[in-house]
């Protein structure tokens, strides 16, 4: 084992968030065509698709490094993956339901730091097989894991370098008004952070039980663009209007009044400069809930977000979240917050077909985060002509299958604008 160099301090906050209760590990999931080492009566070969993995964990340093304490703070050390247990095979999964479950009880389990700190998961599934890859977040944020994942996988018509991840450039310094202005901006977005009061008690926040659910659903990609683009918004856009459906379900579903809007927190990618493995801002958007056609709060979820977006890379890091104190006032003071009702997160994924030691990854779904006292998370995420869906929610306090139900319809209603 050799030590690197010690973690950058957004990274170090991010060990910070994760705890029992907790868990702060991104998720994907996958359906698996047969070839190479699906064979087509559904027989798994375990070595073959590990000697595919380990030729390139090779090439990625960043899964061969764990976090590892020194002194009050943490250092990387490189460490080669057990792959006999980070490349596993587990017991069949007979559909999209039961694969469903298995990824919502995986949300409570944490990965061991004593390894690098990622697991690819294995499992015959009708028509081929399914894949679950687990990546904590001290390693990457979401633009950076889509790359991991990337990299992981062989694309067949990219090379393996080629980057997802927003290419590192230098921006012009800004002027001194601009810095005190940002300083400002950011003491009240912490103020804000700690002391917001808006939103009423609902399902939405309150004490998490251990029952974590997901549900998939996916749209042409395509359609989606051409919906979003014919109101001059974008795909993220559109997502946002996506998410917004399935928190109006939960809230009537629940009995609860539904407001005009909902504040939800929605991550921005940052210009990446330096080394640090996390790098993004933060916009507050207000999902319209109430009176509106789909297309109609697309826009107008599109003019808060051309404003919020630039402002967001503006400011950069989150301020209680650019080291580890930061971190742990955020942590202790957020299971009481109503500054924002959920979270909602929407990466570029691969435009073509990624492959695993020979099988295609046919499908592809993303599980974000549950933290803080917020019972519902929406992700998002673009591949292969499809965007694809990933709702994370509190199974003891909401009812997934009205949210899934919402957002389906939701999308539906997108594909469908001509």
């Amino acid at each position: 084992m050799r030590r690197e160099r010690a973690l950058r301090p957004a990274d170090e906050a991010n060990l910070v968030l994760d705890h029992p209760g907790q868990v702060n590990v991104f998720l994907v999931a996958g359906l698996l065509a047969p070839g190479g080492f699906v064979s087509h009566a559904g027989e798994l070969d375990a070595e073959a698709v590990r000697a595919a993995v380990g030729r390139r964990v090779a090439g990625i340093p960043e899964l061969r490094q764990v976090p590892v304490r020194a002194g009050r703070h943490h250092e990387w050390a490189e460490r080669e993956p057990d792959l006999a247990a980070q490349v596993r095979v587990v017991p069949a999964i007979e559909g999209l339901e039961e694969l469903e479950r298995r990824c919502g009880a995986l949300m409570v389990e944490p990965l061991p730091l004593t390894r690098p700190p990622w697991e690819l998961l294995l499992a015959p599934a009708p028509g081929g097989a399914a894949m679950i890859l687990r990546i904590h977040h001290v390693l990457a944020d979401g633009m950076a894991a889509a790359d991991l994942i990337r990299r992981l996988l062989a694309d067949a018509t990219a090379t393996a370098d080629e980057p997802i991840a927003p290419p590192r450039r230098s921006s012009p310094a800004l002027p001194a008004g601009s810095r005190v202005g940002r300083a400002l901006f950011g003491l009240r977005r912490t103020m804000t952070t700690l002391t917001a009061r808006g939103l009423p008690e609902t399902v939405l926040l309150g004490a998490r039980s251990s029952r974590h659910g997901v549900i998939f659903a996916d749209a042409d990609l395509g359609r989606i663009a051409a919906a979003a683009h014919g109101v001059d918004a974008t795909v993220n856009d559109a997502a946002l209007a996506v998410a917004a459906a399935g928190y109006r379900a939960a809230l009537a579903q629940s009995g609860h009044p539904v407001p005009s809007e909902l504040p939800v927190s929605v991550p921005v990618a940052l210009t990446r400069r330096g080394d640090s493995r996390n790098q993004v801002g933060v916009m507050l958007v207000r999902l319209p809930l109430r009176g509106e056609e789909v297309r109609d709060n697309v826009a107008r979820i599109a003019v808060q977000t051309r404003t919020e977006k630039v402002q967001a890379r503006r400011q950069g890091t989150l301020e209680l979240m650019r080291g580890p104190v930061g971190a742990r006032i955020m942590d202790r003071i957020a299971h009481r917050q109503h500054l924002v009702g959920g979270f909602v997160t929407n990466v570029p994924g691969p435009a073509h077909e990624l492959h695993l030691a020979g099988a295609a990854l046919t499908q592809l779904w993303p599980v974000s985060v549950l933290a803080a006292n917020v019972r519902l998370g929406v992700a998002v995420v673009s591949y292969a002509g499809r965007l694809c869906v990933g709702v994370h929610f509190d199974a003891g306090y909401i009812d997934g299958a009205a949210v899934a139900s919402a957002v389906r319809t939701e999308l539906a209603a997108l594909e469908s604008i001509r």
